[in-house]
């Protein structure tokens, strides 16, 4: 068996994000895909959860426990190892003996009910602690390592094959340029963190494009490990416009020897897994080859039967052409990027615009909008729910772009300017973040700068009367 096969080699996923848990149903149903797929480990972290952050020192209630002990059964029955993680990082008194046992106390919860994997998460966290912890430990990385020592080698009195993972308060490349956590954190993490502890690192950014085998070999130098790689690829909590349907990729075969483990923080909507996990599995388990396109159309296949209506069936290349614009964070897929650059000709042409480009463009938008009003009649509610306030979006996207297109592409210019009575001023593209993303221009380059701004627009000369 290859070494990223092994055993020891952890490869599943993390309920990490912010926002609404997943159910029981899509968690049982998440351990069946992990199953078939060879994915074998389960991290239990939802920030939505008070107890595993917020509010950390309180112990569960008599029912949650009784939902834990049903998630771990469930684990059994699928080989998939669970582990569940708190994070104290928020108000932990690092000096505090008593916050130390806290953490024992909620651990012990779950020991009782069999679990053998825990995890001290530090992220997201300010990077500052009270002056006694600073005279005592030194460094914010040198408590850390304290607490999480303590409790490993409690956890190991208890059970000898317990095991614990811990996630660095500077958990990417950015944040340790930046600085965050204080200088030298990760050399300090690496000299004293028990070795046993393994590390979770999502790569050189939150959210990588590419985690290349040279920046992981540099990392393992400092942290004297191999980390375990919590991916934010598919990660879309932090803009509820999108999500990502596009495959595992910018990670090279060659990383998995590199690696203690390969976890995925997905979606937060657990139905648009499907093609993030499933190739997530082809990729652990592919020889020494990787092709994320294939391993996408190949998954995209076994998810089309999901998109069963109650009328004519919804084509695949309909299915492909969507999930294409919502692919991954850094780019679209092939087929929306071909339509994209469609789009920019034809608006830059304007009344130029060979009428073949223009009919070209009009029609692949109303196949794009003719498939946002398919999901609506889904069988499976829940993956339309999933989807629902995207396809309205684009929608609602398309229809004003195809009535533009109709206007003014192709045709000698009207006169007057264009205008759409289905998309008002104030109410399309409304709303305090909608005009807040208008104020600062994204550059290619990374830098922003001020839009300029209308003296007044629509919807804000004064206040809304409230609905009575």
């Amino acid at each position: 068996m290859a070494k990223h096969e092994s055993n020891h080699f952890l490869a599943g996923v993390i309920e990490g994000f912010y926002g609404q848990p997943w159910t029981p149903e899509e968690r049982q149903e998440l351990f069946q895909w992990m199953a078939a797929w060879g994915l074998n480990t389960y991290l239990y972290a939802p920030k939505g959860d008070l107890h595993q952050r917020a509010t950390w020192r309180e112990l569960y209630s008599a029912g949650a426990i009784a939902g834990f002990r049903d998630l771990l059964t469930d684990c059994r029955q699928r080989q998939v190892r669970f582990f569940y993680a708190l994070s104290p990082g928020l108000d932990i008194r690092y000096h505090e003996s008593a916050d130390w046992e806290h953490i024992q106390r909620r651990f012990s919860q779950m020991r009782e009910l069999g679990c053998q994997g825990f995890a001290l998460l530090f992220d997201d966290i300010p990077d500052r602690m009270e002056a006694e912890a600073l005279a005592r430990f030194g460094s914010l990385a040198g408590a850390q390592s304290a607490v999480a020592n303590a409790v490993f080698r409690w956890l190991r009195e208890q059970d000898p094959a317990a095991s614990l993972l811990f996630c660095p308060t500077p958990y990417c490349g950015r944040m340790v340029a930046h600085q965050h956590g204080g200088e030298g954190y990760l050399a300090i993490l690496g000299r004293e963190l028990a070795t046993e502890i393994d590390i979770l690192w999502t790569g050189p950014e939150i959210i990588s494009r590419e985690i290349t085998v040279a920046h992981i070999r540099e990392l393992a130098e400092l942290l004297r490990r191999k980390p375990v790689i919590w991916d934010n690829l598919h990660a879309n909590d932090y803009d509820g416009h999108r999500c990502f349907c596009g495959p595992y990729a910018g990670r090279p075969p060659e990383l998995r020897a590199e690696v203690r483990g390969l976890l995925s923080n997905p979606n937060s909507e657990f139905p648009l897994n499907f093609i993030p996990l499933r190739t997530l599995g082809s990729f652990v388990h592919a020889g020494e080859a990787w092709d994320p396109r294939a391993a996408y159309n190949e998954a995209l296949q076994e998810w089309w039967p999901r998109f069963a209506t109650g009328g004519a069936s919804i084509p695949l290349a309909d299915l492909r052409f969507f999930a294409d614009g919502y692919y991954l964070p850094h780019g679209e897929g092939a087929e929306a990027q071909e339509f994209l650059q469609t789009a920019r000709e034809v608006l830059t042409r304007g009344a130029a615009a060979p009428p073949d480009q223009v009919a070209g463009f009009l029609a692949q938008a109303t196949r794009l909008r003719a498939f946002c009003n398919r999901v609506t009649e889904l069988h499976d509610r829940r993956l339309f729910y999933a989807l629902n306030r995207r396809i309205w979006e684009l929608g609602e996207e398309l229809d004003l772009l195809g009535r533009f297109v109709e206007a003014t592409c192709g045709k000698v210019p009207p006169n007057k300017p264009f205008r759409s009575d289905f998309h008002l001023p104030g109410l399309y593209r409304g709303g305090l973040v909608a005009r807040l993303q208008k104020m600062l221009i994204a550059e290619p380059d990374g830098t922003f700068t001020p839009a300029r701004q209308p003296e007044s627009s629509p919807g804000e000369a004064g206040p809304v009367p409230a609905a009575n």
